[in-house]
């Protein structure tokens, strides 16, 4: 296994596989309000089982080549994770998200790993386009949108029900030719 470090303490990025669905259950349960404001992680990962599901299906994905998910570690605990919700390689398309626990917040750390996966996936995997999608409602993940140097594509209204509401979402990008280059902490080559 290897660890990418995330340049704040001792936060690594490194995949997260089926057999660390306990861990995710933890961070999900520790932040499961605030994880599941604006999306549906903490609704479908409620359970030993719906973990390790929800960690196969990612392990499948990457098997296919479709999609991969890695967690962020600090502390020696899981605190959050970013992922390629969905990728298609041979369109040169990939969709990144990610998830935090509140104690994890405010350090940097979603940033940070996605500029990681983002940068592997546009120097080493050939993708052209990375896509963000997020609620309106959702500064924070705007606010790492804007940080990654990302554009504001457009809105699509009332696209989302989640918790029985309509949100807005926003989509943001950054195309290879504007992508900035690797991070100030290192560059994965993994």
């Amino acid at each position: 296994m290897f660890d990418v470090p995330l340049g704040s303490g001792d936060a690594v990025l490194r995949p997260l596989e089926p057999w660390q669905s306990g861990d995710l259950l933890a961070n999900i349960d520790r932040g499961r309000e605030f994880i599941g404001r604006f999306i549906g992680l903490a609704d479908a990962v409620t359970s030993p089982e719906t973990a390790k599901t929800f960690l196969m299906g990612y392990a499948e994905k990457a098997a296919a080549d479709t999609g991969r998910i890695w967690g962020i570690h600090a502390g020696g605990a899981l605190v959050g994770g970013v992922l390629f919700r969905t990728m298609d390689v041979r369109n040169g398309t990939a969709e990144a998200g990610c998830w935090l626990e509140p104690s994890a917040t405010g350090r940097g750390l979603i940033t940070r790993a996605v500029t990681v996966i983002i940068d592997w996936a546009i120097r080493d995997r050939g993708i052209h386009r990375v896509e963000w999608q997020v609620s309106s409602g959702n500064t924070a993940s705007i606010a790492v949108a804007t940080r990654l140097g990302m554009t504001r594509d457009g809105v699509l209204r009332s696209a989302y029900a989640h918790h029985g509401e309509r949100h807005d979402i926003e989509i943001w990008s950054v195309l290879a030719p504007e992508w900035t280059g690797p991070p100030p902490f290192g560059r994965h080559t993994s």
